[in-house]
């Protein structure tokens, strides 16, 4: 390893946000005074090489104080961590979140993504922009979904500091955007999980059932609502007896691969390695997806529980929840949750008394897409660049720190909650026979009620849109998000299951379905799909770090020219989407595609 550090320095600030999180420093190798040890050798380097996964929480600690990373404040965490700082440098630049050039200690993030696009985004940032001056203190910026897609258009304002604070404004005007930025302390409480639920409280909700109920806060409120049933049960009937109900459940993953997760649990569990790891994936960047968002504001102690059970059934002693980085009230609302289950007994050593040792910890993102692929999560808590991986071997194999590892999504692992206390036949006998048990839809765009609603598998696209009022003049729904396809409005009697929307030739994905009329200029929307996936491609391959800027480049040819004189930049698109489908490492460049040729194909969008 080749350590060449700067002449920078850190100031104090920046100093005290890493050793706040680090502890001080042991050695003049580590940044103590020199009087204090010896640089003509470095001591501990190996125990700080272990905490190499430290980089992103270090990040985050100096961006949240001063508001971004200088080369002092880059080179000390460095030093601390014993990682080369071109590498640091790397991981720092890689998140959309951070910066490394100076910036005022005040950032607001207008969502510029569909469902915002749909409701003014342009008009909002222009306003804003033209409020807050150079000389306002406040640095606006552009930004992909919030997952705030309910209230679009969204903002989100965070002020560097300790602690660092952060306001969301949304559905946001102008005025009520720079109120956000410029005084934090003073804007509107934020509405509760609940209004983002249009069902709440009504009966026959499952996982959504406590959402607008029970207090996000009370751990007794929770336990009163059926909350630690299913944990009980798990230690009942044993981690095997676990993993055997969620396999003949039926269940299967929620953020739009749609694995088995009985499968993946146990090639997890049967793994001889004796150290696994549970990761919770929750950093939903999917535009137009918010349902996880909701869960863990409305219902935390469920997430809380449920990879307990997870983390039982595979033999994990230690669990890591990777959280988006956008979402700061979730945030809070889980680590009160842990908090509060550590305090009861229901995390750490020896659970209920059942001789089970396990706990959590949150590792939040930064703003990065390509951190919902598995493996590009896991470099990213590694503390190397969220890349994502070629496999084989797998995550069940070699996952997290090399060891074998379950990774679930938010609502993968809610369900199994219901999934042991009905009992895997009643679970399996909801929804359809491939597609079983309930699942959460985000619905958002050209809606009188947008928001998360729960239905069993097998409801229509056209029963869904009728819960949320769609409106006159419908023009096309997307399903799936930036990387779904589109179908038209003739096509609401597609059954909403995996297997009944590729029979259709589209994709149920995670649950997004975006409702656009025929105000919303279609040629823009594709144009801001090939942007945001053009933005969040990491690089790594060749099909995709290329094949998105020639997607971009050709739509922008094409909105400028229609007609016969469009059909040979349509031919490349056709040819770029197919090698970027066929040739690319991860799911982002395999579907960068779908949308634009759903558009072209289903919707006629350039004829």
């Amino acid at each position: 390893m080749d350590l060449h550090f700067g002449d920078s320095k850190p100031t104090d600030e920046e100093r005290a946000a890493v050793d706040a999180l680090l502890g001080p420093p042991e050695s003049s190798w580590e940044g103590a005074d020199r009087s204090d040890a010896d640089l003509r050798w470095a001591r501990g380097g190996r125990e700080a090489r272990e905490r190499r996964d430290l980089l992103l929480p270090g990040l985050h600690a100096v961006n949240d104080q001063i508001g971004w990373i200088s080369e002092g404040a880059l080179g000390y965490l460095c030093r601390r961590l014993t990682v080369p700082p071109a590498e640091a440098y790397g991981v720092a630049t890689f998140y959309a979140m951070f910066s490394v050039r100076p910036r005022p200690s005040t950032v607001l993030h207008v969502c510029t993504d569909l469902a915002c696009a749909a409701a003014g985004a342009p008009e909002l940032c222009a306003g804003v922009e033209a409020r807050l001056g150079p000389g306002s203190g406040v640095s606006v910026e552009r930004s992909p979904c919030l997952g705030l897609c309910e209230r679009a258009p969204a903002a989100l304002a965070v002020r560097a500091g300790d602690p660092v604070r952060t306001a969301v404004s949304a559905p946001a005007t102008v005025a009520a955007a720079v109120l956000a930025a410029t005084a934090p302390d003073s804007t509107p409480v934020e509405p509760p999980a609940a209004a983002a639920v249009p069902q709440a409280g009504r009966d026959g909700l499952v996982l959504l059932s406590r959402v607008g109920v029970v207090d996000p806060s009370s751990l007794d409120d929770y336990r009163a609502h059926g909350g630690y049933t299913a944990l009980r049960r798990a230690f009942a009937i044993g981690a095997a007896g676990v993993i055997r109900e969620v396999t003949e459940s039926g269940l299967v993953g929620r953020g739009g691969a749609a694995f088995p997760t009985g499968r993946k649990w146990q090639a997890t569990a049967s793994q001889p390695d004796r150290t696994h790891y549970l990761v919770c994936n929750a950093d939903e960047s999917e535009p137009g997806t918010f349902k996880d968002r909701v869960l863990m504001e409305g219902d935390p102690y469920a997430l809380v529980e449920a990879m307990t059970v997870a983390g039982f059934a595979v033999g994990a002693r230690q669990g890591y929840l990777y959280l988006r980085g956008e979402y700061p009230r979730a945030l809070a609302r889980l680590e009160h949750a842990l908090g509060q289950a550590r305090a009861r007994g229901l995390l750490g050593d020896d659970i209920l008394g059942q001789g089970y040792s396990f706990d959590i910890e949150i590792r939040r993102g930064a703003g990065a897409y390509i951190c919902g692929e598995e493996t590009a999560l896991f470099n990213s808590i590694e503390g190397h660049r969220g890349e994502p991986r070629s496999k084989p071997p797998f995550p069940v194999e070699k996952g997290l720190f090399g060891r074998p590892t379950a990774e679930n999504n938010v609502e993968t692992l809610v369900n199994v909650l219901p999934v042991l206390t009905m009992g895997a036949q009643a679970y399996a006998a909801v929804g359809t026979g491939a597609s079983t048990g309930p699942k959460l839809f985000c619905v958002s765009g050209s809606v009188d009620r947008p928001g998360v609603y729960e239905l069993p598998f097998g409801a229509t696209l056209g029963e869904l849109l009728e819960l949320a009022g769609v409106r006159e003049g419908l023009r096309a729904v997307l399903l799936g998000g930036a990387a779904g396809g589109f179908v038209r409005p003739d096509e609401l009697d597609i059954p909403l299951t995996f297997e009944g929307t590729r029979e259709a030739g589209t994709t149920l994905g995670s649950g997004v379905v975006l409702a656009f009329d025929g105000t919303v200029p279609l040629p823009r929307l594709l144009l801001r799909i090939a942007e945001f996936f053009r933005d969040e491609s990491c690089g790594q391959c060749v099909p995709c770090r290329v094949g998105t800027v020639r997607q971009e480049e050709a739509l922008h040819r094409i909105a400028e020219r229609r007609g016969a004189a469009a059909e040979p930049d349509i031919a490349l698109l056709r040819e770029v989407g197919r090698t970027m489908k066929d040739a690319s490492i991860c799911g982002l460049g395999q579907t960068a595609w779908n949308a634009v040729e759903s558009a072209i194909d289903r919707l006629g969008a350039y004829e």
